[in-house]
């Protein structure tokens, strides 16, 4: 049995539409600026509340204009049908290639516990609020725009070997995309045949990790969707950067929040450089000018899972200390593509009091705990090179 299958009915860019995913910006106003920018892009379907005459009109109230938008594309050429395919992906830039391979999986596969079978692994804790909106998109535009990224870890390198040499062989690729970090982009179409059976084989020949896309996959869960649209990528084409915080408001002095860390069992030491992301078992602040070391208190009593830098920052420092839920406002979840010195700079510019530099989960660690069905907290991991949405869309029903 594969849980791998071809796309029924996709629908292939032929250029202009490709996006960041939703959830990789820091400030939903990039997000109004890359729309202003490039109104083809599929985050004016994806975000329609933040396209710029919609900003301020709350999500469900803007699905409607997703709709249109999505239409409109399509009838301008925007987007090409094509039934029964999969479709190759390769990205390049600085480095080794990576590659993936976009096709449809089944949900019914999702396993997000030991106690839930299913080769389909989910590793994180969700906002329950995203996933709404998210169903609710699909649930309007009947369409899937931007993939689950899932890792193959029992056949990756037969899987990487294989992309490979497909890719070398395709000629031309049928689109590509340039990112906003300079990296192309580019999609093969693959229809029925031994090529598409061989690398379906592989893609499904083993447990599947959710390495991005943990609310698109919940959504597909709850939204009672047969299948969801992936790219099954491999451990050679990934790595983990690091995943920060800001605190946009501190709800105590900084003297007694350094308290509390020390009454906790934290070690506290103020750095005379620049801050910078520190190694595994430590965290850095930044406040007010000043860079502060801390290595959090672990809990001999938990699960290694719970005792990983993320978890203790969310449990001890954001928690424990400053009282905040994971979901508060005045939390920001900064993933890699926004370095140090940007973090630095928003804090000297006021608009956040605080910013936690974390390092980041190695990607021996992230199977591990996957393998064994634990969980990570909330953001992470943030994978790099991370699939593009609106390059390959699947039609549902």
């Amino acid at each position: 049995m594969t849980v791998v299958h071809p796309i029924s009915r996709a629908w292939i860019t032929t250029g202009g539409t490709g996006a960041q995913n939703y959830d990789e910006f820091a400030d939903d106003a990039e997000i109004t600026a890359i729309i202003s920018a490039n109104p083809h892009s599929a985050l004016a379907v994806e975000m329609p509340h933040l396209a710029p005459k919609n900003v301020g009109t709350p999500f469900s109230d803007s699905l409607p204009d997703a709709v249109a938008r999505l239409a409109l594309a399509r009838a301008e050429g925007k987007y090409v049908p094509a039934e029964h395919v999969i479709v190759l992906y390769r990205i390049t830039g600085t480095g080794q290639p990576a590659y993936g391979l976009w096709t449809m999986v089944d949900t019914d596969q999702i396993s997000a516990s030991a106690g839930e079978s299913g080769l389909v692994i989910r590793n994180e804790e969700v906002f329950i609020e995203k996933v709404r909106e998210r169903i609710a998109l699909f649930q309007s535009l009947d369409t899937l725009l931007s993939p689950v990224l899932l890792l193959q870890t029992a056949k990756g390198d037969e899987l990487h070997a294989a992309l490979a040499a497909a890719t070398e062989a395709a000629g031309e690729p049928d689109a590509t995309d340039t990112d906003q970090t300079g990296r192309t982009h580019a999609i093969w179409v693959v229809g029925a045949g031994s090529l598409q059976d061989e690398l379906l084989a592989l893609a499904g020949g083993g447990e599947l990790v959710v390495a991005d896309g943990n609310h698109r996959s919940l959504a597909a869960q709850t939204g009672r969707l047969p299948r969801f649209l992936a790219v099954v990528t491999t451990p050679a084409s990934v790595a983990i950067q690091p995943y920060n915080r800001l605190v946009t408001e501190l709800s105590m002095p900084l003297g007694e929040l350094l308290d509390r860390l020390r009454q906790a069992g934290a070690t506290v030491t103020e750095q005379s450089r620049p801050a910078a992301i520190p190694a595994k078992g430590s965290v850095e602040l930044y406040v007010g000018g000043r860079t502060i070391e801390i290595r959090l208190p672990a809990d001999p009593g938990l699960a290694d899972v719970d005792n990983l830098d993320h978890a203790l920052v969310e449990r001890v420092l954001l928690g424990d200390a400053l009282g905040l839920d994971p979901g508060d406002k005045r939390i920001h979840y900064v993933g890699g593509d926004y370095p140090v010195e940007w973090l630095v700079g928003e804090v000297d510019a006021g608009h956040a009091e605080l910013a936690v530099l974390i390092p980041p989960v190695s990607v021996e660690d992230f199977v591990e705990v996957n393998l064994e069905r634990q969980k990570l907290p909330r953001k992470s991991t943030w994978f790099t090179p991370k699939a593009r949405g609106g390059l390959v869309l699947a039609q549902l029903g």
